[in-house]
């Protein structure tokens, strides 16, 4: 199964770009959405369709990290259709083919338990992601993307580096040579600690540019503020996703190897550190779709913070995966529908959105409130979980610094959204043709029902697999 969910897409993918109908090829976004979430599907309720091998294997984190990137794409495959539909002066062969390959790569690396097949899985990901950047064919669209492929570039680097160093700190240690991640996690004890605490510097810091931690974040403001919605959405819960699942790896390895410590220290160290950032950048912020960007640094900080905590904080890390992976895509997908009607995302010509787009204008207000940690939504319960475990633990101040950063953040993020969702429409604006339409609705409500199921009821089934992701640590830390 893994061979089908991460190379029928690369199928589709030249399917699409070989489609001569711009009207038809869209639909093949969706189609291979349908069969991909269908195959996730048959995963999790027959384990062994999965087919694992020594190098392939779906463990229970990366289970759950799949299913919730499976729908966050479902349902942005749909919405894709409606706005490729409505942007006809814009070919969409290379964004189409790109965006049915992301899945598949994205898969790949979820899947990967051999350090050089994620580092590739990890690397293809970026490189088929880049052009969904490209879409708008402008001058700030092209320098977006370089910058994404450039520093991704230098981070993925570094991440062959750490991969080449850990390896030989097995090998230093008397380990057998390997690059399979459970012949670390068997022999981690014998691994040779200064040599493994290098590699996860450079582990960290590669990957850690691939979620966009700070200060390795500077492709993010461009990459998200250029990309269309859907195309954000993605970057905002499925790249960084990935990215995170192979930061997870070198978690587990190091927490293996006694060297829980050490990692925590970074972890919550540059986890705070990133919030501090977007904090300070989210300050009158007038682009509210890199306002978006700054708030996924903030997000991808609290997932280190919460992961550097350890066992406590593991099951409210993992729910804020998914929490955060819903929101944005609401988030993303209704700044799109008011950058269309507004062909502008900065806060001096768009105001009023309420009225102007009276679904995507409310909803946005409602991804709000969502994001920033508000009852009763899903960040809510998730952040709380992560606080809560920062005190149980003893770190008092981490968890002060913790609530500050979100303090700020709310006010920073809810200047600029208040900005762009009240007062009067300009009059020009008001001559727009742009038109809410069903296609490019009903998606963010899916969103909305998400965030506030997992935010006021998680169904068992949910809970279970989010214990049983948490599980991946708990009898080695």
């Amino acid at each position: 199964m893994v061979y089908f969910l991460s190379f029928f897409p690369l199928l589709a993918a030249l399917a699409a770009f070989t489609c001569s109908s711009d009207r038809i090829r869209p639909w093949i976004i969706p189609f291979t959405a349908v069969l991909h979430s269908a195959g996730v599907i048959a995963v999790i309720f027959f384990p062994q369709a999965g087919s694992n091998t020594s190098w392939l294997v779906l463990d229970p984190a990366g289970k759950f990290i799949l299913s919730a990137v499976s729908i966050l794409y479902l349902i942005c495959s749909f919405y894709t259709v409606s706005y490729l539909h409505q942007r006809k002066e814009r070919p969409n062969r290379v964004f189409t083919a790109s965006f049915c390959a992301v899945i598949g790569t994205i898969t790949l690396v979820i899947w990967s338990h051999h350090l050089g097949l994620l580092w590739i899985a990890m690397e293809a990901t970026t490189l088929v992601s880049a052009p969904l950047i490209y879409f708008n064919h402008s001058k700030r669209s092209i320098e977006a993307t370089w910058k994404y492929l450039l520093v991704g570039s230098v981070g993925i680097a570094l991440a062959l580096l750490g991969t080449f160093v850990l390896a030989y700190a097995g090998i230093k240690g008397g380990l057998e040579p390997t690059m399979v991640l459970d012949g670390f996690l068997s022999g981690a004890a014998a691994i040779s600690k200064p040599w493994l605490h290098v590699a996860i510097i450079l582990l960290i810091v590669g990957y850690g540019t691939k979620m966009g931690l700070a200060p390795m974040h500077t492709w993010k403001p461009d990459a998200y503020g250029e990309a269309p919605g859907a195309a954000g959405a993605i970057f905002a819960g499925g790249v960084t996703s990935a990215a995170f699942i192979a930061l997870f790896r070198v978690y587990q390895i190091a927490v293996s190897a006694g060297e829980f410590q050490f990692i925590s220290r970074i972890l919550t160290g540059m986890g705070l550190f990133s919030m501090a950032v977007a904090a300070v950048f989210m300050l009158n912020q007038r682009d509210f779709k890199r306002m978006l960007a700054y708030s996924s640094v903030e997000h991808m900080g609290i997932l280190a913070f919460g992961l550097g905590l350890g066992t406590d904080a593991l099951f409210g890390t993992f729910l804020h995966i998914t929490a955060n992976m819903f929101t944005k895509g609401l988030l993303f997908l209704s700044a799109g529908n008011i950058q269309r009607a507004y062909e502008s995302k900065h806060t001096d010509q768009v105001t009023g959105a309420i009225l102007r787009l009276p679904f995507s204008g409310s909803l946005f207000l409602t991804g709000f409130f969502a994001i920033t940690g508000s009852p009763p939504f899903a960040p809510f319960i998730s952040e709380f979980s992560i606080l809560k475990a920062a005190f149980t633990s003893g770190r008092y101040f981490s968890a002060a610094f913790f609530l500050m950063f979100l303090m700020i953040i709310f006010i920073g993020m809810g200047n600029t959204v208040l900005k762009v969702v009240q007062g009067n429409v300009p009059e020009d604006v008001v001559q727009k043709r742009y038109r809410e339409r069903p296609g490019i609705i009903w998606p963010l409500f899916i969103f909305l029902a998400l965030m506030l199921l997992f935010g006021v009821y998680i169904p068992p089934a949910i809970k279970e697999m989010i214990y049983n992701a948490a599980g991946c640590l708990e009898h080695i830390i």
